[in-house]
């Protein structure tokens, strides 16, 4: 038994969209990370062995022979960049914006997600309520049924009126059974939503939906400008485009001199001395410190295609921006000039749906007094079906577009 909390709980945890995303973040906060170490010096212990073998002439013995000595060496250095023409500070803010970008994509993949549950829920309610719509046309056929089967008994009505009653009952029992089809598929959405165990058996339990605020307005300049404001893609774009041109100032720093400060302490032990192992690590201990510079005088032109590529990036990151603004501008005009349809839409299947109950009921009060057809009461009790369905469609329409309106601006909450 899942409700529409649990879902949404459910598939913020257990979405693959979602942990994808998560994982992107993770992956950035970790660069981020690798470039601010790159501002710490580093620290190496070293120890290093060898064997010498060789032949030498002995005075004491008057001849020449074999002599193997052994010796290694052992210590610690430490190094640290001081100035590489900005090259650490651009990447590792580089880095803080590609993680913010991943920040906003996984905002953006929760509203994704969150949207797509609310949009099956929506349509698992609307499917409930055309499978109500059926089942009650279906019981007002057979209740017709029943009351032609008197009238063709007493001899007032023909029998083909019977028959023609007994294949509309017939038809509404198909047309159950594929509402009932349609809403078991609405579920299979959301257990693909929730990505739950397709072999398990749920039961969806829908919110109860206020009523449709059909006199709700907006204003399309106002929509354009909060989705520009509040969309979390837009933000995700615009970090890379800062992200590359940092990258840009990386690759330009390649041509300036690069300084570094070493430091290194260590001490030896050798075989062919007579000293003792204490002895000789101890007298020949020793310590270096030093200041490199380096100067990029030629590169085979590497900083310039490192720059070049960069610059490249920076304006496709620049292009992807702006097309992302153009297609939520477009996304948003869509939605504003669908949510005014859908408004349209209901008022008049409203009305519709007054004027069908209206003409069935006539119409069975005058076939019940001989006045009106078979064919003419089938045909109002089809145009009654087909405005309750309708109104149903165009309600839930009106719901599904004032959510849709909340997600193309950037404006619906997970959370909430």
């Amino acid at each position: 038994r899942i409700t529409f909390g649990d879902a949404i709980g459910i598939a913020l945890k257990q979405n693959v969209a979602i942990r994808q995303a998560q994982n992107a973040k993770e992956l950035d906060e970790t660069a981020v990370r690798h470039q601010r170490s790159q501002f710490l010096p580093d620290l190496r212990f070293n120890v290093s062995g060898s064997e010498n073998v060789g032949r030498s002439f002995s005075q004491t013995e008057g001849r020449i022979t074999d002599q193997s000595t052994q010796a290694f060496s052992t210590g610690v250095s430490s190094g640290v960049t001081l100035f590489n023409g900005g090259q650490n500070v651009a990447n590792l803010r580089a880095a803080r914006l590609g993680e913010q970008a991943s920040t906003q994509d996984l905002t953006r993949t929760r509203q994704t997600v969150v949207f797509t549950v609310a949009s099956n829920y929506v349509n698992l309610v609307a499917q409930q309520e055309q499978l109500r719509v059926q089942q009650q046309n279906l019981v007002a056929l057979q209740q017709q049924e029943e009351q032609i089967k008197r009238f063709v008994d007493v001899g007032s009505r023909p029998i083909s009126d019977l028959y023609q009653q007994q294949a509309s009952v017939a038809a509404a029992r198909a047309s159950v059974v594929e509402t009932q089809r349609a809403l078991e598929l609405a579920k299979v959405d959301l257990i693909q939503t929730l990505q739950l165990d397709p072999a398990g058996t749920y039961e969806f339990v829908a919110p109860p939906l206020s009523a449709v605020a059909t006199t709700r307005e907006y204003s399309l300049d106002s929509l354009v400008a909060r989705a520009y404001s509040q969309r979390s893609d837009i933000d995700a774009d615009e970090a890379r485009v800062a992200a590359a041109e940092q990258e840009v100032k990386a690759a330009q720093a390649t041509r300036w001199p690069a300084v570094s400060l070493s430091l290194g302490y260590n001490t030896a032990y050798s075989s062919a001395s007579d000293l003792s192992v204490a002895d000789q690590l101890n007298q020949r201990r020793g310590g270096s410190i030093g200041i490199g510079v380096s100067i990029p005088l030629f590169d085979r032109g590497s900083s310039d295609l490192a720059t070049q590529r960069a610059q490249i990036q920076a304006d496709n990151a620049r292009l992807t921006l702006q097309q992302q603004r153009q297609d939520v501008a477009l996304e948003v005009r869509r939605a504003y000039l669908d949510h005014r349809a859908a408004q349209e839409r209901l008022a008049a299947a409203q009305a519709q749906q007054v004027a069908a109950d209206q003409a069935l009921a006539a119409t069975r009060e005058r076939y019940r007094v001989g006045a009106a057809t078979l064919v003419e009461l089938t045909q109002s009790q089809a145009a009654q079906v087909q405005a309750a369905s309708a109104l149903v469609n165009a309600r839930y329409t009106l719901v599904f577009q004032q959510t849709l309106m909340s997600y193309y601006t950037g404006e619906l909450e997970p959370e909430r």
